[in-house]
């Protein structure tokens, strides 16, 4: 489904806010029919974690079920239309129900679900919407997750974390994004795929799939705008969808530093009367990677930024606006012009953000560090019905520049990984991304215990190395750490002769931290470290980007080598500067 609209043929409005809340801890609410509504625990904000909302309930390192509940108002004049309902985000797996009715599951996090409500709703009435959310991860899901006995029995006691998780991030439970009520017509546009292929400097051709719900026989009125109109088609329809190409002239293209964006609109009209109308933003602009460039619009860029992620402060991985604008104002600061979205899709207002400001996203899948001792058919269906939702819903945005398909496979470092299950299982996860989309790159970020002869690097359009000498291997000798980076990173450009993005590189820094030797956990350890890499990344003519690990500091399972939080942040979990900030600042100018 598009992202819903508020327009003349559609409703929307957005139920988030405060909801009640129970914890689940026996897995007993179905049993005793909480979904006919509950006395709750406490009152909850949507969006949120529950981790950091609602610590004094003991749920910082809550893993299991809880239950969220809201009354909300239909009005009467939605009862001549579809009635939907929209989670942008639920984490992890969630059963809703309406009005004591189950409605349907969601199996996964990070994006959005919807589900259709007209028949269990009274318009004209308060309705109760229930929700049941489970953030208990097993190793058919992406993520994978791992439980407390497998270190025991693979006699890793010390590599245990708390809660149990296979990724340094915590496994925060909750509405993650706003929620909401929207209406469509009975027939409605129900998707568009636009794709740009550039013929000149200013000129385009503009390929479109459109579909509706269902078949119906009438027209498309398509206009393409931007101070003006530069195209406008009517179009036949006499099914339940249509493909078109259509040729342009005096555009503008989308890019870093004039990220210009047109409108596609598109109206739907039976028996001359308009019955639906959507309109979204894109951009004209082409990706391709060449020899040993990253080009956009067919002149090589250089991408600076960082990994990141959606965590702050009370929220945990609660959507906010105010964060976002945070975000973006200290990246433009520095002069960032890109990120990853390390490690899963983050909400849908971080693209357009980034479509608007000219950033460059590399948008990433959560098969994050997956153990391939434990990776089984469910797993593989898991991934490729992650990557469809991913690639459906991010397809139109300008910003969107690659896809990376996993992020770190073979953390555990698995001999079996090397003996064709692996190249086999990445194999199958490179087509499944490239037959829905052929107009991107696709990579997965290597970690260095898989080295170089890991498999996704004979299926990616550019390799990517997260690395870490100086600081977990040969800790203290950042100078060292260069010399054997460097090697390496010849290495991998003399087999593949693909070009490299560094996509994680740094240091854990306390804050206020100072030493004028080079003294871990230091501001000035961090900064060094940073610098030392760009210069060598910067002196290879095969490195397409530099990712800083990480922007911001983060929450992490509890672990002995974790102080509450990853502060391999430039900036503290409150967005205060470190020394590195304004080093990178200086380097990125």
């Amino acid at each position: 489904m598009l992202k819903p609209k508020f327009n003349n043929y559609r409703n929307l409005f957005d139920i988030s806010g405060i909801w009640k809340f129970k914890v689940d801890r026996n897995n007993e609410g179905v049993k005793n029919k909480w979904y006919n509504g509950f006395e709750e625990d406490s009152e909850i904000a949507v969006p949120g974690s529950w981790n950091e909302q609602l610590d004094n309930l003991d749920l910082l390192t809550y893993v299991g079920k809880a239950w969220y509940a809201k009354n909300i108002f239909i009005p009467k004049n939605f009862k001549r239309k579809r009635v939907w309902i929209r989670f942008d985000s639920v984490d992890f797996h969630s059963s809703l129900w309406v009005n004591g009715k189950f409605i349907g599951n969601n199996g996964s996090g990070y994006l959005p679900f919807d589900f259709e409500i007209s028949e269990f709703v009274k318009c004209g009435e308060n309705n109760i919407i229930v929700l049941s959310v489970d953030n208990i991860l097993t190793d058919d899901t992406i993520p994978q997750g791992i439980q407390a006995e497998y270190y025991k029995n693979e006699n890793r006691l010390r590599d245990e974390t708390y809660p149990a998780a296979r990724f340094d991030f915590s496994p925060n439970g909750g509405i993650h994004r706003p929620v909401y009520i929207y209406t469509t017509p009975q027939v409605f546009i129900e998707d568009i795929i636009i794709k740009t292929k550039l013929t000149s400097e200013n000129s385009s051709k503009v390929s479109l799939q459109i579909s509706t719900n269902t078949k119906i026989k009438g027209e498309l009125h398509i206009n393409i705008s931007g101070s003006e109109s530069i195209c406008k088609e009517t179009v036949e329809l006499n099914s339940d969808s249509i493909s078109l190409e259509v040729a342009v002239d005096n555009i503008k293209l989308w890019g870093l530093k004039e990220p210009n964006l047109y409108d596609l609109s598109i109206e739907l009209v039976s028996e001359n009367k308009t019955v639906d109308s959507y309109s979204l933003s894109f951009g004209f602009r082409e990706i391709e990677v060449k020899g040993t460039n990253f080009l956009l619009n067919g002149k090589p860029v250089y991408m600076q930024g960082f990994g990141k992620h959606e965590d702050f402060p009370a929220f945990g991985k609660g959507f906010n606006y105010q964060s976002l604008v945070k975000d973006f104002s200290l990246m433009k600061w520095m002069h960032a012009n890109s990120f990853r979205t390390s490690h899963y899709p983050y909400a849908e207002e971080v693209l357009e953000m980034a479509d608007r400001n000219g950033f460059l996203i590399i948008d990433e899948v959560p098969a994050v560090s997956l153990d391939f001792r434990k990776v089984n058919g469910g797993t593989l269906k898991s991934h490729k019905q992650f990557i469809n939702r991913l690639v459906s819903r991010d397809k139109n945005h300008p910003s969107v520049v690659a896809w990376a398909v996993g992020n770190e496979p073979n953390l555990v470092g698995e001999e079996s990984y090397y003996d064709g299950r692996g190249e086999k299982y990445w194999r199958e996860v490179f087509q499944t991304v490239r037959e829905l989309d052929d107009t991107r790159p696709v990579t997965v970020p290597n970690c260095q215990r898989a080295g170089i002869n890991d498999p996704v690097f004979l299926f990616s359009d550019f390799i990517s190395i997260n690395r870490y000498y100086g600081w977990y291997e040969h800790p203290g000798q950042i100078k060292y750490g260069i010399q054997l980076l460097e090697r390496e990173m010849d290495d991998i450009w003399n087999k593949y002769h693909k070009p490299i993005m560094m996509t994680e590189f740094g240091t854990d820094t306390i804050e206020g931290a100072h030493s004028i030797a080079d003294q871990m956990f230091t501001e000035e350890y961090q900064a060094k470290f940073i610098e030392m890499y760009i210069k060598l990344l910067r002196s290879k003519n095969y490195v397409i980007g530099e990712h800083v690990w990480n922007f911001a500091d983060f929450r992490t399972p509890q672990h002995f080598r974790r102080m509450i939080f990853n502060r391999k942040g430039v900036f503290t979990r409150t967005r205060e500067p470190k020394l590195a900030a304004f080093r990178l600042k200086e380097l990125w100018s």
